[in-house]
């Protein structure tokens, strides 16, 4: 007679998502979630959605897969838009929740299980944790005192009405969720992660905040420069002023465009009086170009593209 024993299953099972495209540091975010806590009674998984045109990170990942505790799954999901490879996490997802975390970022040892705790004290369909820029000593005085790169929500009020994809968890059965994928029109431009989220705030979804769930992510020399902060607003401003067109009329969407013109040329004065304050100076023009996307994206401007193959290209 063969006895076989009891193996007690998970009460969660939370699915980690790591989209990438051709970048090196994707070792470091998985040694990263290798080394985090887990939360009690839940079992993870990792999925890598490789978008690159050829699989060019399955043999890294390969590499790892003896050195992280978790099971790795490798999908490879060409090419070059990043809402593809999102999706494919979402295709992928098998668990309860499904985190997501950027290829370029390294988690906190307690990432996970203060998002668990936030989700499970909150009830919320998707919770965000907050992302901390790291500054290389070249790049610019103003912008580590100002620190322009770190990623937190947006405060409406007492609400968070969109989120992003650097640090957040989904709980997977969520009715805001059921069916919801990632625009594959945002997949090159970006903004993909904020129509995501709009749309399910909209669906009567929640969003908490965690704030001790936090990840590092470095801030490489392209991005540590004024032009790329300025392209990165207005690109931002046009998907905000596209979701406000999609929900107002005409008589709206002309009040929009009036106030986002108003308050473009008002950002634009004050960078002018705070001259010799580059924090506050260089604030007001990024302001100052968020909301001139906002009335592009109001007259219907398409997004400009920033990331995928148009990033690899610039740099």
């Amino acid at each position: 007679m063969t006895m076989q024993m009891d193996r007690k299953e998970p009460l969660l099972r939370i699915d980690v998502g790591v989209c990438t495209y051709r970048r090196t540091e994707l070792e470091q975010t998985l040694r990263s979630l290798g080394a985090i806590a887990v939360p009690n009674d839940a079992e993870i998984r990792i999925i890598v959605a490789d978008n690159d045109d050829v699989p060019s990170a399955e043999e890294r990942v390969n590499a790892l897969r003896a050195l992280v505790p978790h099971q790795i799954v490798y999908v490879h999901c060409p090419s070059s838009n990043i809402s593809i490879a999102r999706n494919a996490c979402l295709d992928n997802a098998t668990g309860d929740f499904l985190a997501f975390i950027d290829d370029d970022e390294t988690a906190s040892e307690d990432w996970l299980v203060r998002l668990i705790e936030t989700v499970e004290a909150t009830a919320a369909d998707v919770v965000l944790g907050p992302v901390k820029a790291v500054y290389d000593q070249d790049a610019p005085h103003w912008m580590r005192r100002g620190d322009f790169h770190s990623t937190f929500p947006v405060w409406i009020g007492d609400r968070i009405i969109t989120g992003y994809t650097c640090n957040a968890l989904l709980r997977l059965a969520a009715p805001s969720l059921a069916g919801r994928r990632f625009s594959l029109a945002l997949g090159r431009s970006g903004g993909e992660d904020t129509e995501f989220f709009t749309h399910m705030h909209r669906m009567g979804g929640t969003i908490a905040y965690a704030p001790a769930a936090w990840v590092q992510e470095p801030v490489p020399a392209k991005r540590a420069a004024f032009s790329w902060l300025a392209k990165r607003k207005f690109r931002f401003g046009q998907t905000h002023g596209r979701l406000i067109e999609a929900g107002s009329g005409l008589a709206g969407k002309m009040r929009q465009l009036a106030l986002a013109a108003a308050k473009s040329g008002y950002c634009a004065l004050a960078s002018a009086v705070f001259l010799f304050s580059p924090v506050r100076r260089n604030q007001y023009i990024l302001r100052c170009s968020m909301h001139a996307g906002v009335v592009t994206g109001l007259l219907g401007m398409r997004e400009i593209e920033q990331y995928g193959a148009a990033e690899v290209s610039s740099s």
